[in-house]
């Protein structure tokens, strides 16, 4: 007991000893401490150099994507990333000179591949990627056209020069003869920089709040992510995303079930209106329009309209021109997901990718049980986005991919819309020969990005604009023509419409020639927005003849197309059309694609319980469109979530109540989507709900 009093005091004498000198002499001990840091940073250089150059790699990438002035003062991502690349470097020191250049280069190359990849990524999709999205790759010679003239930008290689540099450090390093005691293996050099990247992981996790860590695990909103996280930290929750579908059953199953037996406690069927039944035993053939945006309806220049076949069908039949596609990821097959299922994209890769092994209640499977035929149709590859899989667990019956047409007339990516629509008439005509009922859809493909090929636009559309000006000199009008959007991917990109639409034409007249509209509902979708360039809308509505440029903003005809109108532009036409036109009319409540099966379901005759969205006829100005990101639209508001703001769109008092009403809305919706995906609910849940019944059987039997 007396030695241990001893011991003690002893380290308090020690102690008090050491801040006694440190308080009459401080200069020492800085200049000591300084000294410790500078020969720690000298025999460390090459380990400084690699950590540097990859948080440099990461800031650049959040500021040339996302670019707002926040990206470049937030302290949070660039902790996250220094963090994270300290550890990453610690285990350098387990190896011996050699093999630690190597590991220093290999791993910058990697880093620099990973911003490269989602500088790209963001450049189209407007998100950042998904490494479940990898299978994809061996497609990429199918776009490839795509993506060297739609996606890759100068500003992509500017993280090449990282390698670049840390290849030159370390082949410098490498022909230094001498070695010194930095270059062996330190095991306890390893553990101390490996505790110093976990000691700034630990101070950036207090900065946290409940908010950003939900978003973390739900990974809805990846832009957010990255602004809060960094891009490392991101791609390391993506990576246990990506694995998760494996995982599954070992964790979280409880709390999934928990969550979609709360949600759908109480559900009701959706009530009857006057187009209840309304198109019970006919036909559907769905048109799934690609990359086509509802801007360009009605749309005309120098008196000629882009879309005269797409008018038609609008002005004839059911349309909904304030429809929003609610894409993630996976883009047309997100559209073709959410459509069949009315429940959201998964948050982590595609359920085309990651989840075509699950159980879903789709309009498909529906139609099936009412005696329906149920085919698709494309000219493009049938594994492209898995959908030899995954139309098996959607309720196809047949899939007429590439290899079941002559592509005898290629544009963009395959086959033009003209030969395919032609060549799937006659597959059309044998089926409705053979079928009392069908369900076909049939996905478009030459108007995807880059609206051009190798031999030009498509088209000969005119997107210069024509004007009559008086000569005084003649004493006569001549035409005067400015270039306008020529020259412009949006210029591109009407051309390219124009064409899909010309194709569209010949396709409704030939299924009308052959007599298959007699009995058959046309319904058409826009899959997604065509990603088009902010500027070249700004060049549209502000065009400046004068200069070929555009407006002033302190012009008086200045149009203000902002972040959030590029956001509201990026709606898609739906529209439901049959021969007779007897059903017609404009609907301008906002309406989500998780919200056509409901509509559609109660025209045709068909209930999922499971849907997510509303019979639109029935919420009508209720509705709420809540998109993967956790962003959400109303008739009265447009709510971003990354930014945490929103703009009203009519003048309505919003109040905080509101916002946080339908915060919880979608935060709810997605987290019950997600489990239903990840976990295969709807199959568990009916197989839950027959054991349960066994049971009360049973026990009544006794």
């Amino acid at each position: 007991m007396k030695k241990r009093i001893k011991d003690v005091e002893q380290r308090e004498n020690y102690w008090f000893s050491k801040i006694n000198k440190f308080v009459l002499n401080p200069g020492k001990y800085i200049l000591k401490m300084f000294k410790y840091l500078k020969n720690g940073f000298v025999e460390n250089i090459v380990f400084w150099v690699f950590v540097f150059l990859n948080v440099l790699n990461a800031f650049l990438l959040r500021i040339l994507t996302m670019n707002n002035a926040s990206n470049f003062f937030a302290f949070q991502p660039l902790l996250a990333d220094f963090a994270f690349v300290i550890i990453l470097g610690s285990f350098s020191f387990m190896l011996k000179k050699n093999g630690r250049l190597l590991y220093y280069f290999l791993v910058t190359v990697i880093l620099t591949a990973l911003c490269m990849i989602n500088s790209s990524y963001y450049t189209f999709y407007t998100s950042f990627s998904s490494i479940s999205l990898l299978s994809t790759l061996k497609f990429i010679g199918q776009v490839g056209d795509a993506v060297v003239d739609n996606v890759l930008q100068p500003k992509d290689f500017v993280y090449l020069l990282m390698p670049i540099i840390m290849g030159i450090i370390c082949i410098r390093k490498y022909k230094m003869p001498k070695l010194s005691r930095s270059d062996y293996k330190d095991r306890p050099r390893a553990l101390k920089f490996l505790a110093i990247g976990v000691g700034c992981a630990i101070v950036f996790s207090t900065t946290l709040s409940a908010t950003d860590i939900g978003r973390l695990v739900n990974q809805w909103n990846r832009e957010y992510i990255v602004m809060k996280y960094g891009i490392y930290t991101y791609h390391l929750n993506d990576l246990f995303k990506s694995i998760e579908p494996k995982i599954t059953s070992l964790f979280g199953y409880d709390e999934a079930m928990r969550i979609y037996k709360e949600y759908f406690k109480d559900y009701e069927p959706e009530k009857t209106n006057k187009y209840t039944g309304i198109y019970q035993g006919k036909n559907i053939i769905t048109i799934h329009a690609e990359s086509i945006q509802n801007f360009v309806i009605g749309l005309k220049f120098n008196g000629e309209e882009v879309t005269p076949n797409l008018n038609k069908l609008a002005s004839g039949g059911l349309y909904f021109d304030n429809f929003y596609s609610q894409v993630s990821v996976g883009t047309s097959s997100d559209s073709e997901f959410t459509f069949s299922t009315s429940l959201m994209p998964s948050n982590s890769g595609t359920a085309f990718g990651s989840y075509y092994n699950r159980t879903y209640e789709t309009t498909q499977k529906l139609l099936k049980e009412k005696g329906y035929y149920t085919f698709s149709m494309h000219g493009n590859n049938a594994d492209y986005w898995n959908r030899r899989l995954m139309y098996k667990a959607i309720g196809y019956d047949k899939f007429y991919s590439k290899a079941d047409y002559d592509i005898d007339e290629v544009k963009g990516l395959g086959i033009s819309d003209k030969s395919f629509f032609h060549q799937s008439v006659k597959k059309i005509k044998d089926i409705a020969a053979n079928n009392e009922l069908f369900y076909g859809t049939v996905i478009m493909l030459t108007n995807h990005t880059p609206f051009k090929d190798k031999n030009g636009t498509y088209s000969d559309f005119d997107v210069s604009l024509k004007e009559q000006v008086y000569n005084e000199e003649t004493q006569q009008y001549e035409e005067v023509v400015y270039p306008y959007l020529e020259n412009t991917k949006l210029g591109r990109y009407l051309k390219s419409v124009h064409y899909a639409d010309e194709a569209l034409g010949d396709f409704i007249k030939e299924l009308d020639e052959a007599g298959i509209l007699d009995n058959t509902v046309i319904i058409l979708y826009g899959d997604h927005d065509a990603r088009l360039p902010k500027e070249d809308y700004q060049k549209m509505y502000n065009y400046d003849k004068e200069t070929d440029g555009i407006l002033s903003e302190d012009d008086p005809n200045y149009v203000d197309f902002n972040s959030y109108q590029y956001e509201l532009n990026r709606k898609v036409p739906f529209i439901i059309w049959s021969k007779d036109e007897v059903y017609k009319g404009k609907n301008s409540n906002v309406m989500g694609m998780y919200d056509v099966q409901p509509t559609i379901g109660n025209m045709f005759g068909f209930t999922n319980k499971y849907a997510l969205g509303h019979d639109i006829f029935n919420i009508g100005s209720k509705n709420i469109v809540v998109f993967p990101t956790g962003n959400w639209i109303t008739n009265d508001v447009y709510y971003n979530s990354q930014k945490v703001e929103y703009m009203t769109l009519k003048e309505t008092v919003i109040t905080d109540e509101y916002i946080a009403e339908c915060n919880k809305y979608a935060d709810d919706l997605l987290k019950v989507s997600n489990s239903i995906i990840v976990y295969d609910l709807i199959k568990k849940g009916n197989e839950n709900q027959a054991d349960e019944s066994v049971v009360i059987e049973e026990k009544s039997l006794k």
